[in-house]
């Protein structure tokens, strides 16, 4: 296959970029020590959103469960009645993902109780379609029938609107036809280093404590609420891959032009890089840029991460951020050497500057 691979190093100050179930940074065990994680969904999301962003016409999936009503009004569009377009919608996204009974009774909310990741492209030939459906039926069994078949027209709409669908991927328990497989791949991120969570206790002050007769008159200086926060600081290292080979076939961006093609590769090695996960954006403020970016590109081969430069944790007096880059490239140069790899192209951040290092990633593609 032929890949595009970025091997990014980031530090982080004090940070919870990604939270768990308890609201703590996440973390793994790997090399026999625990280090710092981000998980792949959370880059993932954060990546889609920003290439999102940047590139609005070429990006413009959006995964929701609320797609009973955007269809049906698209069906009225083209000539349904507002009440029939309504029903036929809601009987067609039931057989995708499931009518929410209990949501429309209880709130009068249409909505599927499985995520759906569609496009405007996609809605717009399923709303056509089943337009079309209802002038053009003549009894319920044959309405029935076209509306169990109109799922043919997602897979009919090319996604010249939706890259984030081809890079990110669909799945679809009810119609496995309608699944798309991600040509993009992540990994988690993990610290170089050992990574041990911190807590950060907090106070916070009632400007107006003094007035309160509710507070005795000796407590009235004293905070008003007190708590602790889980937090951590470490140097991470992540892998993003894109198949290209698999990018460009029909079920993915075949539609799209030569030119527009590289504009969803170039939007997403930007998106890639210059992402961080929004969690306690404003009360941590973690916002830095990586250090070092490792890019390549592969003729053929498979998907190589790079992370066992630090099944070793990196340890060092003068900070791990120069530690786990030279550890990296001398990982990289073994493997190398050792496995014959040859890239096509190799180049890195900062050596290069980024809008550089993504034009000559482009002439590959």
């Amino acid at each position: 296959m032929k890949l595009i691979e970025l091997h990014i190093l980031q530090s982080f100050p004090v940070s919870c970029l990604n939270r768990d179930d308890v609201g703590a940074p996440k973390t793994a065990t790997f090399g026999g020590t625990t280090r710092a994680r981000i998980s792949s969904q959370c880059l993932k999301r954060a990546i889609r959103l920003q290439a999102k962003e940047l590139c609005p016409e070429l990006y413009a999936g959006e995964r929701s469960k609320l797609i009973v009503v955007p269809i049906a009004e698209v069906t009225k569009r083209y000539g349904a009645p507002a009440n029939q377009a309504l029903a036929v919608s809601q009987k067609f996204c039931h057989g995708l993902a499931t009518f929410d009974e209990s949501a429309f009774k209880q709130n009068g909310i249409r909505k599927v109780k499985t995520l759906m990741f569609l496009s405007p492209s996609e809605r717009e030939e399923i709303g056509r379609e089943l337009a079309a459906i209802l002038m053009e039926s003549k009894d319920a069994k044959t309405m029935d029938k076209r509306i169990q078949s109109a799922a043919s027209k997602v897979r009919e709409a090319k996604l010249k609107d939706a890259a984030d669908i081809a890079l990110f991927g669909r799945m679809v328990a009810a119609d496995h036809s309608l699944t798309v497989e991600g040509a993009a791949m992540f990994s988690h991120a993990l610290s170089t280093h050992r990574a041990d969570n911190d807590i950060d206790f907090f106070a916070a002050v009632d400007d107006r404590q003094q007035n309160d007769p509710t507070v005795k008159e000796e407590s009235r200086t004293a905070s008003a609420m007190i708590g602790t926060l889980e937090f951590i600081s470490a140097v991470y290292y992540r892998y993003v891959g894109l198949n290209l080979g698999l990018l460009g076939d029909d079920r993915h961006l075949e539609a799209l032009s030569a030119k527009d093609r590289r504009r969803v590769v170039d939007t997403f090695l930007h998106a890639a890089v210059l992402t961080i996960p929004g969690a306690r954006k404003n009360s941590m403020n973690a916002h830095t840029l990586p250090s070092y970016v490792l890019g390549l590109v592969k003729d053929k081969g498979q998907p190589l991460q790079l992370i066992n430069a630090f099944e070793r944790p990196v340890r060092s007096r003068e900070g791990l951020l120069g530690a786990s880059v030279a550890a990296l490239k001398e990982h990289h140069e073994q493997l190398k050497k050792t496995w014959g790899i040859k890239p096509s192209l190799e180049i890195a951040i900062p050596d290069k500057p980024l809008d550089q290092f993504c034009a000559e990633i482009l002439s590959y593609v």
